[in-house]
């Protein structure tokens, strides 16, 4: 069985522990699942309980393409190697479809059509008959999230809203299993950083995927660089935003995002915050974004730091 049972299920609040058992005792009426896995929190308690549900017979599957920044596909296999699940990958690209490339305010549904029917395809050539992901109780009444309307259409079996799963109580749970995701950031795909309107391209998407991968080395955890045609707008979480305001990472951050491709550098003054790009621009989440994103906290002495040139 599972590397990570829920033998903390007693740590649990007592209706955390019923809906958990109940998610799993409803995974376990299935003959086999495959899990859509991004090594989310989400997706990864799902994985968890059909682990511990179905052993041999629950399979994680990670759809990569060019919207998955190469980090996280590195995680998801770590963190289904942790969790003891067998672990698949697929690979297809959103970009085949001008759908998905127009980035009009359906992205996330083109997106969520073509992922989950690779992960139907994928499914049926082991023999499983039903496919699970990690949508949780909140996520319905989150803004703007036509991903969803995808999940519903496809008959995607969702254990954590049916047993009424909210995001608190997912993390509660992954605490439960001793899983190393349990406090991870939500992280959205690339596209989600690109204005809708603009077209999604492999250029913008690389370009975005280096200039996230530098702000990562240099030690921030809540941030987002947009890709305005050219223009990044860089956005750090609030609780570390001083450290941005040193004239030090101002000279680096432009130099290394313009050697990664981008025309001109900005700092957003107003912070990090989800949706900043989506459908009405005013920050609510989409399918891509969650407003659980945190950060350290940055204090004055980290002004002054160095910089990698």
């Amino acid at each position: 069985m599972s590397q990570h049972t829920l033998a903390a299920e007693g740590d649990l609040a007592p209706e955390t522990a019923a809906k958990a058992a109940a998610a799993r005792d409803a995974i376990g009426e299935r003959d086999g699942v495959l899990v859509a896995f991004s090594g989310g929190v989400d997706s990864s308690v799902v994985a968890a309980l059909a682990r511990d549900a179905l052993g041999d017979d629950a399979v994680a599957c990670t759809a990569r393409s060019e919207t998955l920044p190469a980090a996280e596909l590195d995680d998801a296999k770590r963190v289904a190697d942790e969790i003891g699940i067998r672990h698949e990958t697929v690979t297809f690209s959103e970009l085949d479809d001008p759908n998905f490339v127009a980035n009009d305010g359906d992205r996330c549904y083109h997106c969520r059509t073509m992922r989950l029917g690779r992960m139907y395809e994928t499914a049926q050539e082991l023999g499983i008959g039903t496919v699970c992901d990690g949508t949780n109780a909140d996520d319905p009444g989150e803004g703007h999230r036509p991903g969803l309307r995808a999940v519903e259409e496809l008959d995607v079996f969702s254990p954590l809203l049916d047993a009424a799963i909210t995001k608190a109580e997912v993390r509660a749970i992954a605490e439960a299993y001793d899983l190393s995701v349990a406090d991870k950031p939500s992280m959205a795909c690339l596209s989600s950083r690109i204005p809708t309107g603009l077209e999604v391209t492999e250029e913008r998407l690389t370009r975005v995927e280096k200039a996230e991968r530098v702000l990562r080395e240099w030690g921030f955890e809540g941030f987002r660089v947009r890709d305005h045609d050219g223009l990044a707008r860089v956005e750090i979480a609030p609780d570390e935003l001083e450290r941005a305001l040193d004239p030090a990472f101002a000279d680096a951050v432009h130099e290394h995002l313009t050697d990664v491709g981008f025309d001109y550098v900005t700092l957003d003054m107003a912070g990090y915050r989800t949706g900043s790009v989506s459908p009405g621009g005013d920050g609510e989440p989409t399918d891509e974004e969650t407003s659980d994103n945190t950060g350290d906290s940055g204090t004055s002495a980290d002004l002054g730091r160095q910089y990698p040139r």
